[in-house]
């Protein structure tokens, strides 16, 4: 091959679709309108791929992808059963091929297809003609189809292994020359395509025979020579059935094509279009490579400069030492009305760490890092502190800027930051932040942390903390980072933020998420921050007398389980219990895992403990008790902040997909409150001498918006006229009176009307309620005959799931559903599960962000602050610490704030309810 000779790419487009498809998990990736993508964007970027190879490398003269026009070709004339037993494609996949087709023109790439044909007669229809001009052939494909269109001008290329095949590479996969590979399959058939062969012969045993009779006519003229007398029976009674099949795999080289080889021509693809197309479809790594790849060559090269902030850039990050130098970057902040802020601090905790540093960035690519309390290379013995602006000066400066309501400041996670500074006395104002952006617009398709939004965004990967610090017990804090490191380290995180922010904000309008992410996402930054700082008071020496009291009850329930197994034992081994209680003591029900071991989880006690097994009754109770004691009681002592005297739990924003918030280090939210030793951990935490801890609780909020959403009169007259639900739902589904009825029915009504919620099984409220799947059915049967609206609901809200991607809540937040486009019968299910759950729970996040919103404001308004805070946020419930002679007129305007939360933007269709509670704890107060 030479470079004056031109040289023509074939791509199996069929075959790259379905490499596609199955590279990247099917449900995983949807555009903002909820079509599909993975097949899409697999094949986009396998495409760009080659394209980036060949320009990097050999460059063809002519490249165009064939596909396959229809399943039914002229090979099913012949042979009717061709192809038959092919399952139709996913239907997942269907309607990315036509995206699929328009990724190639907006490649400027040709794209060719016919019908009655197969993608693999074109391609050696085009590669024959080819041939004849002298030209170069490369078909770019692994479908040993194809191989017998291999010759000393044409090869084969395999993209993914990135490997190139030859004459030899046929030979070693068929034990014949290209020329000969037709009459080996012709032998050995294709049970994929359904072609038939001659049973029993494979491709060995067909190389073997083909190169000892020459070709196949010869084969089966002369079959009554073959010895071995299976294999000249078959060869004999299915000579018809080769000669078939040799038709079947066969290449027509002669297809009645249209298009000139000329209009195959290898050009650059016009900007506009590649970017439109790339743009539609989300792909944003994709669009900062392929400007990348193109740069100049792009023909628009306006739209290229406007998207300045995801090319390549060159990074100019600066270390601050002196105020002079960082006047000039705070005058230039003044000047661009916005900059991109981070801390650097000695730990995680923003609560007790110390500020070490911080970061800056107004433009792509440029940032500094201002150091304020670094020791020196920890390594160093005698090492002094670099050079560095003095805290307190160095703050004095910032101060202004970060207050200033007319300069934005940009972070990622802006919650911790603003906690570190507002520890300096420093209240950051205006503020945007990315990880919320981001969580606004795809929750549910990927997490909000810098590594990967930058991946996804930007296509940079940042400095890891762990390439700088180290890792486990020689991991150094950041203090004590040499300066040139943390400089290129802190400077990259401000400027990174900023090229985010620049690439997400205005993602927000046009995917019509602004309102969420302005009025329920943004504003609660400030709000968690505060009541972080603020903490809970714990009560340490309740928590040990706790810890005392689990660790007897462990001890007295170890003593009870052993005399019931006969022997000591390690309770805590679940491989010792399940010896225990399926070989010791014969119990039925007995499953081994994988390791060999007996099961011995919760469903596996729970079912033996209803059965009335004894020890596995006291088994549960065991786990509880160590749970609590380790979880709980021993671990919340040292988690109790010796400067404040309490605990100060930290609240992420965007690690659930529905808007939930969640707790951590310590994790308030997960503490047991269903058995009376979980509710005695709340006793611990106490108000400050002279103040009440006050609890505001929505009553059945998710119900109440499922009554709502799913248009449920007797649901909606039940909660107006503050009925008991559960007794009325029992009552409406089981026709028994309200009036003397059973508990138990109360109780299984309850399940149903939760369990409902998040798309329940009959499996999940068997077990639940500890009765039969086929009676749990019919209650779930009875609850759907009666309110029929709720399963009409459940339905529209599966196929609007399936078909845009996601559902929303009633405030406009996307919760995105991946899994409702799996193949796989569970994951789908557990995607509709959450379809049906998302928009409930959602909103109901929402009502209580919107309270909490509001809260601080209502109680301003109210002459109440500074003196009632606001402490926690737990699940549907708000904890305040107030003042004795401020609590009454506080609870009310609590009360009122957070009933009147969907206002003015919502009108509820039923009230919104909260029960308050007062007490000298938090449980006396629940």
């Amino acid at each position: 091959m030479t470079d004056a000779t031109p040289h023509l790419y074939l791509v199996d487009g069929s075959g790259f679709i379905f490499r596609a498809y199955h590279a990247i998990r099917p449900g995983s990736m949807n555009r903002p309108d909820g079509t599909p993508v993975n097949a899409v964007y697999g094949f986009s970027s396998m495409l760009f791929k080659l394209l980036q190879d060949l320009r990097d490398g050999e460059r063809p003269s002519h490249l165009a992808v064939i596909f396959d026009a229809a399943k039914k070709t002229f090979r099913n004339d012949i042979y009717p059963e061709y192809k038959a037993h092919r399952p139709p494609a996913p239907e997942d996949l269907v309607p990315q091929f036509s995206i699929i087709r328009e990724a190639v023109e907006a490649f400027g790439v040709k794209s060719l297809e016919m019908p009655g044909y197969e993608a693999d007669d074109l391609i050696a229809t085009y590669a024959v003609q080819a041939r004849k001009k002298g030209w170069d052939v490369t078909i770019v494909s692994s479908d040993k189809d194809l191989m017998q269109l291999v010759d000393q001008g044409t090869t084969m290329f395999d993209s993914m292994k990135n490997k190139r095949i030859g004459i030899d590479g046929v030979h070693e996969k068929f034990g014949v020359g290209p020329e000969k590979v037709i009459d080996v399959q012709a032998l050995a058939g294709d049970s994929a395509d359904n072609v038939p062969g001659v049973p029993g012969i494979g491709v060995k045993t067909a190389a073997q025979l083909i190169n000892d009779y020459g070709d196949l006519d010869t084969l089966l003229d002369r079959a009554a020579e073959i010895k071995q007398n299976k294999r000249r029976e078959n060869l004999l009674e299915f000579a018809d059935q080769a000669r078939i099949s040799r038709d079947l795999v066969t290449l027509k080289v002669d297809c009645p094509i249209t298009d000139d080889l000329e209009t195959m021509a290898v050009k650059n693809p016009v900007a506009e279009d590649l970017l439109s197309f790339i743009d539609t479809q989300s792909f944003r790594s994709l669009r900062t490579k392929v400007i990348n790849h193109y740069g100049a060559d792009l023909e628009d090269t306006a739209h290229q400069a406007a998207d300045n902030e995801i090319e390549k850039i060159e990074t100019d990050y600066s270390c601050i030492t002196t105020l002079d130098d960082l006047s000039l970057w705070i005058e230039a902040a003044y000047s661009a009305g916005v900059i991109a802020v981070d801390t650097e601090t000695t730990g995680l905790d923003a609560t007790a760490v110390d500020l070490v540093g911080i970061s800056l960035s107004i433009d792509a690519g440029k940032a500094c890092y201002i150091p304020l309390a670094h020791k020196g290379d920890s390594d160093d013995m005698f090492a002094v502190p670099p050079t560095q602006i003095d805290k307190a000066k160095a703050l004095a400066a910032l101060k202004p800027l970060f207050e200033d309501e007319s300069v934005l400041k940009i972070g990622q996670n802006m919650k911790y930051d603003m906690t570190i500074l507002a520890r300096e006395g420093i209240a950051v104002s205006p503020i945007d932040d990315t990880m919320l952006m981001s969580y606004a617009l795809d929750a549910g398709r990927h997490g909000h942390g810098m590594d990967e939004l930058s991946g996804i965004n930007l296509d940079i990967t940042p400095v890891a903390f762990k390439e700088i610090a180290g890792t486990g017990k020689n991991q150094k804090t950041f203090d004590l980072i040499p300066l040139k490191e943390a400089t290129h380290y802190a400077a990259e995180d401000a400027d990174l933020t900023g090229r985010l922010a620049r690439i997400l904000k205005p993602r927000l309008a046009a995917e019509k998420v602004r309102t969420v992410y302005e009025t329920l996402e943004r504003p609660l930054v400030k709000v968690l921050s505060d009541m972080e700082q603020a903490g809970i008071k714990v009560d340490g020496a309740e928590l040990r007398r706790l810890s005392n009291e689990f660790a007897e009850g462990i001890q007295r329930l170890e003593i009870d389980i052993h005399d019931l197994a006969g022997r000591p034992f390690n309770i805590a081994s679940p491989k010792q219990l399940g010896e225990i209680l399926f070989e010791d003591m014969g119990l039925k029900g007995g499953k081994k895992s994988k390791t060999g071991a007996f099961s011995t989880n919760v469903d596996v006690l729970e079912k033996l403990a209803g059965e009335g097994v004894d020890i596995a009754q006291k088994v549960i109770e065991y786990r509880q008790f160590a749970k609590l004691k380790s979880t709980y009681t021993d671990a919340l002592v040292g988690q109790i902040n010796p400067a404040t005297g309490r605990v100060h739990t930290s609240y992420s924003l965007a690690s659930t997909t529905t808007g939930r918030l969640s707790s951590n280090d310590p994790n308030l939210q997960n503490i047991p409150i269903r058995t009376s030793e979980g509710r005695k951990i709340r006793r611990a935490f106490i108000p400050e001498e002279g103040h009440k801890l006050v609890a505001a609780d929505y009553s059945q909020i998710e119900l109440r918006i499922l009554a709502h959403m799913a248009d449920i009169q007797a649901l909606k007259d039940a909660f107006h006229e503050g009925i008991d639900i559960h007794a009325m739902t029992a009552s409406q589904v089981f026709g028994v009176p309200v009036e003397g009825m059973d508990p138990m029915v109360r109780r299984n009504a309850k399940a149903i009307n939760f369990g409902i919620i998040y798309g329940i099984s009959a499996f999940g409220l068997a077990r639940q309620l500890g009765i039969s799947r086929k009676e749990a059915q019919g209650f779930i049967d009875a609850y759907f005959a009666r309110f029929p609206g709720i399963r009409a609901y459940m339905d529209e809200t599966i196929e609007f799931a399936k078909e845009k991607g996601h559902v929303e809540t009633l405030f406009g937040r996307k919760v995105h559903i991946g899994a409702i486009q799996e193949k796989n019968p569970m994951r789908r299910q557990f995607g509709e599960r959450a379809a049906i759950n998302a928009p409930i729970q959602g909103t109901a996040a929402d009502v209580i962000r919107r309270a909490m919103i509001q809260m601080p404001p209502a109680l301003e308004r109210a002459g109440l602050l500074p003196d009632v805070k606001m402490l926690l946020q737990v699940h549907d419930e708000l904890v305040f610490e107030i003042p004795e002679a401020r609590v009454t007129e506080a609870s009310a305007v609590i009360k009122s704030t957070m009933e009147a939360a969907c206002e003015p933007i919502l009108e509820m269709a039923v009230p919104l309810v909260v029960d308050v509670g007062v007490g000298d704890d938090w449980e006396e107060a629940h």
